[in-house]
C-alpha cells in the first residue's frame, strides 16, 4: 500500500508541476496582453487630446454655428458651416417652398418651421461644452438637434 500511496505522491506532485507551469504561461501572456492593451489605450489617448487641441484650436465652430442658427436658422446656414449640406437644403427648401405657398395660405403654417429647428438648435449648439459640441457634431456627425 505505501507503494501505491508513493505513485499517489508522484503523480500529485507532477501535476502540480505541470499546473505551475501552466500557471506561469498564463501569466506571460496576461503581461503581454496588458502590455498590448497599454499601447493601444496610450494611443488613443494621444488621438483624442490631438483632436481636442484641433477643436479648442481653430476647427469647433460652435459658436459661429450657434448664432447663425439663431439668425439664419431658416435658410439652414448652421448646417452648411458644420458640413450637413443635405440638412442645410432641406431647411432651405422648406423656407422657400413654404414662402411660395403663401399664396395659398398653406405656407403660413410651413413658415414657422425652420426657424424654430434654427432656434433651438442655436440654443443647443451654444449651451454645450466645446468638448461635448466637437464630439457630438464634428466627429461624431449628428445631423438634427
Amino acid at each position: 500500500m505505501s507503494e501505491d500511496n508513493k505513485d499517489l505522491g508522484d503523480k500529485a506532485e507532477e501535476a502540480f508541476d505541470k499546473a505551475k507551469e501552466a500557471a506561469k504561461e498564463a501569466a506571460e501572456d496576461a503581461k503581454e496582453a496588458a502590455s498590448d492593451f497599454k499601447e493601444e489605450a496610450k494611443k488613443t489617448a494621444n488621438e483624442f487630446s490631438e483632436g481636442l487641441n484641433n477643436a479648442v484650436g481653430g476647427d469647433n465652430k460652435k459658436v459661429l454655428a450657434g448664432v447663425l442658427a439663431i439668425i439664419l436658422g431658416s435658410l439652414g446656414v448652421h448646417k452648411f458651416i458644420l458640413g450637413y449640406q443635405k440638412e442645410g437644403f432641406i431647411l432651405l427648401g422648406i423656407t422657400l417652398i413654404s414662402y411660395v405657398l403663401m399664396c395659398f395660405v398653406i405656407g403660413a403654417f410651413l413658415l414657422w418651421i425652420p426657424p424654430l429647428i434654427g432656434l433651438i438648435e442655436g440654443i443647443i449648439y451654444l449651451t454645450k461644452s466645446d468638448e461635448e459640441f466637437y464630439n457630438t457634431y464634428q466627429v461624431g456627425r449628428k445631423p438634427w438637434f
